[in-house]
């Protein structure tokens, strides 16, 4: 039997264009004319001897034969990346482009001063930032962090998440709502209140859970307002709409101003966890390496 003669480049090319759904997106993200990439896949279906996809206007499909060679050009195009990070995690000067998720709330946090100091360390690369409420794909959309807030993540071998800091929450309001209102003196009293109460899908609102030495307390507020933002609702609390579940620092500009006060402040919500979350299997490049670790310095700092 004659051997087949394959090129790896091609194989990776065909993962490539597979993960882009289309020669038009491909050609974007490899930098190749689409002529190209459909002429080098044709001539690896030519070297294989049958057809990987089929190709419409409108999408490409692959065939059976095409799925069972997938895995094989994923791994080929994973170890390109493994030893191109190698490379790049060997120079001086960081390059390239860094895509980070956050967190919307993120956008009224101190992040600019990160953001200023990560470029003066790293003026060779592209920071791209994204502040979304959603949980974006890392891996399909391409992102090379993304910070999340969670007690805990759900189990995916194909990422990598690391601790970065844990968060203190308690319950704020305005003085104005104190006023109109009444200050709580225990949580049962919260049963008469109007929250203010971060939405989850597919949950929904949770229920708040207090904790004060071995005392713990669990419970909702009489009347409900729901947003999927932390910074919308800091906003309507100081607009005196009710009351609010924030960590300490995300509050701790609102409290110098004296637009919120801290309510039952000896109780206080369960610690969430900052995570940083990459791409597994891969070798981080030094510029993914450098943003981590300020981050980090950052949340310490408070």
């Amino acid at each position: 039997m004659d051997a087949i003669d394959l090129h790896a480049n091609d194989l990776i090319l065909f993962a490539r264009i597979v993960q882009a759904g289309s020669f038009t997106r491909a050609a974007s993200q490899t930098g190749l004319p689409k002529a190209t990439l459909s002429r080098r896949l044709s001539l690896l279906e030519e070297s294989l001897g049958e057809r990987l996809m089929q190709r419409t206007t409108r999408r490409l499909t692959l065939t059976a034969f095409g799925e069972q060679m997938l895995e094989h050009a994923q791994r080929l195009a994973e170890e390109n990346e493994a030893v191109a990070a190698l490379a790049q995690n060997k120079r001086v000067t960081p390059q390239g482009v860094l895509r980070v998720s956050l967190p919307p709330e993120y956008e009224r946090a101190r992040i600019g001063r990160l953001v200023a100091d990560y470029h003066a360390a790293c003026p060779q690369v592209r920071l791209e930032l994204d502040f979304s409420a959603r949980r974006v794909d890392l891996i399909a959309e391409r992102f090379d962090v993304a910070v999340r807030v969670a007690s805990q993540l759900p189990d995916d071998s194909t990422l990598v998440a690391r601790r970065l800091a844990a968060q203190k929450h308690g319950l704020y309001a305005s003085p104005g709502y104190l006023r109109r209102a009444g200050r709580p003196r225990g949580p049962d009293d919260l049963a008469a209140h109007d929250g203010l109460m971060l939405s989850r899908e597919p949950a929904g609102a949770q229920d708040w859970r207090l904790v004060r030495g071995g005392q713990a307390w669990q419970g909702m507020p009489r009347q409900l307002i729901l947003a999927n933002s932390v910074g919308m609702l800091l906003a309507l609390a100081q607009k005196d709409l009710g009351i609010v579940a924030l960590s300490e620092a995300f509050a701790a500009d609102a409290l110098q101003a004296g637009t919120l006060e801290r309510v039952l402040p000896r109780w206080q919500l369960p610690s969430l966890t900052i995570w940083c979350v990459t791409p597994g299997r891969r070798l981080l490049p030094r510029r993914t390496v450098v943003f981590i670790e300020m981050l980090q310095q950052a949340l310490g700092e408070g």
